[in-house]
């Protein structure tokens, strides 16, 4: 198989590699940050897409094909406002869109958010304000592609009840853990909610809401900020881009970012949801996404958020009980604690109902 630096060559149309260094945190894909010198762009991302999990990764540059035309489109038809950046598809020596290598293995590259960087965390109510911008941006400049032109790049993401279905089979072939206590608090969480795991799924087939172009991780160390302004620029890593509800971006957003203690904590008595940095991330999204949001999209914004987070917690938890198949991890007991997190972090939003209920309110009626 070739390595990062060969493959990085073949997307190099100009100019010559410098270095090839590990790039962000993915769980998923493997990342790189190509250096480049005597062409038109000083740095590539370049990514080996996980077959595994994106089986079809053709679909995946198709999709970012037409949603980058598109929202190029809706720019240029703009008046003039702060800088957004789509990244654009880099293609390959041959012209073609991706690069598969001797092992199988599927690789792209896209172009780099120049004069730009992220955070791990959110770091203060005004970032948050930005982060929520930047998925109110996004869902604002796709909300006029025809969904039915994207491809399901991830078939069954977001869809609560099937990953509910998965952990059932699971949990009956494969029992037990190195953690009783940590297994048995996981699988009794699982139980106490089984009911309303179908919430928003029940709603799309009413109707109640319905199908759009979605980002599918809208988390902070995606949202990319200006250098100088520290205003948000862009929203990468779009392998994701694909149909769905927004309720599925929007919960995920809150989810990952208001929890100060991040997803890697150990420390499980004190994770909590922060309201504070809920209402700014809603005011941000809610200036830009008023326009196309229906009175059923606002009636089922608490739900998104507690179905997200115990979703990726159970997630998380049927991976470990498999063995780790899905998610990249670092010790055995990693999908486990990471689980018991979002958990944590579900029990501090059901606790909180009233509250955020109230913070969704505050916001939608500015």
């Amino acid at each position: 198989m070739e390595g990062p630096l060969s493959v990085a060559k073949q997307f190099c149309v100009q100019g010559q590699v410098l270095t090839v260094e590990p790039f962000g945190e993915g769980n998923v894909n493997d990342t790189y940050l190509v250096t480049m010198t005597g062409g038109q762009e000083d740095y590539l991302v370049l990514q080996r897409i996980n077959t595994h999990v994106f089986p079809h990764p053709q679909w995946i540059m198709s999709n970012l094909r037409i949603f980058g035309e598109h929202v190029q489109a809706r720019l240029a038809h703009e008046p003039s406002r702060r800088r957004w950046v789509v990244p654009y598809v880099q293609p390959t020596v041959d012209g073609a869109d991706g690069f598969r290598d001797t092992d199988g293995g599927y690789w792209r590259a896209l172009s780099h958010v120049a004069n730009s960087f992220c955070h791990q965390r959110v770091q203060s109510s005004s970032n948050a304000h930005e982060v929520g911008y930047a998925l109110g941006r996004f869902h604002s400049l796709t909300s006029d592609l025809d969904v039915g032109r994207l491809r399901d790049t991830l078939p069954g993401f977001h869809i609560a009840p099937a990953y509910l279905a998965h952990y059932d089979q699971v949990l009956a072939r494969l029992d037990g853990g190195e953690d009783p206590a940590l297994v048995a608090y996981g699988k009794a969480f699982v139980a106490a909610r089984r009911a309303w795991v179908p919430v928003l799924e029940e709603a799309k087939a009413r109707g109640e809401l319905r199908q759009r172009p979605i980002h599918g991780d809208p988390k902070v160390n995606n949202i990319m900020l200006d250098c100088e302004t520290e205003q948000a620029v862009s929203l990468v890593d779009l392998d994701t881009v694909k149909p769905g509800l927004v309720h599925y971006d929007i919960g995920d957003c809150l989810r990952s970012c208001c929890n100060p203690l991040g997803e890697e904590t150990t420390d499980f008595d004190e994770v909590r949801f922060d309201l504070d940095l809920a209402r700014s991330i809603l005011e941000g999204y809610l200036d830009q996404a008023r326009p196309f949001l229906t009175a059923s999209d606002y009636a089922y914004m608490y739900d998104c958020v507690r179905l997200i987070a115990f979703e990726l917690g159970l997630r998380f938890f049927t991976d470990y009980l498999e063995g780790d198949v899905y998610f990249k991890v670092r010790h055995r007991e990693h999908n486990l604690h990471r689980a018991v997190v979002q958990f944590r972090l579900t029990e501090s939003i059901e606790a909180q109902e009233d509250e955020i209920r109230a913070v969704i309110r505050s916001c939608v009626d500015k």
